[in-house]
């Protein structure tokens, strides 16, 4: 009998540890200002830059081959570094301050550490990328169609009823949602926060560039569709989807495996290391 109550007693165990876990990440997010300023920041700027992008742009006659919503979620570029660093510092501030060591001693069970770091990371950058994405699509409506997105020249204003546009909005804030994750995974492998952050926007940012260095087509379009950022922003994409080299899920679907890969990695590292 003691050992039927025993087995029964454990998955209650282990849902009030993840509870706990949960209650205690959410907490430190919630407390701490720099999370919640930064995360302020990524909307404003991602907004603000996809309304610049938005006013920068030109259609004057029909053909013009410019992808309206793409243009205003160009905040996005910006908006990513931000999300990977607020993910990093998650990580690698407990370091820094030995917190970790705290945070372990009261959730023994690591993989639970991590899972519940990710899901408070995950949910405080999915409500942020969203806020941040209507609002450039929303100045990307008010300004593109003053400069010549009109019917007349073939483009309907930017619409979340359209399926084109519903994606590529929904998938916007589901690649904040990765990149994020793909940060916190970097942190807990290499736990040094200056370091992780350097990784981070290296294989974001350098990888487009190290591509424009192949001069063969045929390798370019093999690193563009491995590449985290270039691949993982075909999402964005409402035109012209037959030239890509990826469908926009599959990009995504791309930036999702180098996400899953860097949190395996982070989980092992946690699991075999000391604090």
């Amino acid at each position: 009998m003691s050992a039927v109550l025993a087995s029964q007693d454990r998955p209650q165990a282990r849902w009030a540890g993840s509870r706990d876990a949960l209650h205690s990440e959410w907490t430190k997010l919630r407390t701490i200002t720099g999370p919640g300023l930064a995360l302020i920041a990524a909307i404003a700027l991602t907004a603000a830059l996809g309304a610049i992008a938005a006013n920068a742009a030109g259609c004057q006659a029909r053909g013009c081959q410019i992808d309206p919503a793409k243009v205003s979620l160009t905040g996005i570029y910006l908006g990513q570094a931000i999300v990977a660093i607020v993910a990093v510092t998650v990580v690698g501030g407990e370091y820094s301050t030995g917190m970790i060591r705290l945070t372990l001693t009261a959730v023994p069970r690591r993989w639970q550490v991590l899972a519940a770091k990710a899901a408070v990371v995950s949910a405080a950058t999915l409500a942020a990328g969203a806020v941040a994405v209507l609002g450039s699509l929303l100045a990307g409506r008010l300004l593109l169609y003053g400069h010549g997105f009109t019917p007349a020249h073939g483009y309907e204003p930017l619409s979340l009823g359209t399926a084109a546009v519903l994606r590529a909005a929904a998938g916007s804030v589901l690649y904040l949602v990765l990149i994020a994750l793909l940060g916190l995974g970097i942190a807990t492998a290499i736990r040094d926060t200056a370091t992780s952050i350097g990784v981070a926007l290296g294989l974001l940012y350098l990888f487009p560039i190290i591509t424009s260095f192949v001069a063969d087509p045929h390798w370019q379009r093999h690193m563009d569709q491995i590449g985290p950022m270039t691949a993982g922003l075909y999402i964005q994409a409402t035109t012209n989807l037959r030239s890509l080299p990826l469908t926009p899920w599959q990009g995504l679907g791309v930036l999702a495996a180098w996400a899953a890969g860097a949190l395996l990695a982070g989980g092992v590292m946690l699991s075999l290391r000391d604090a």
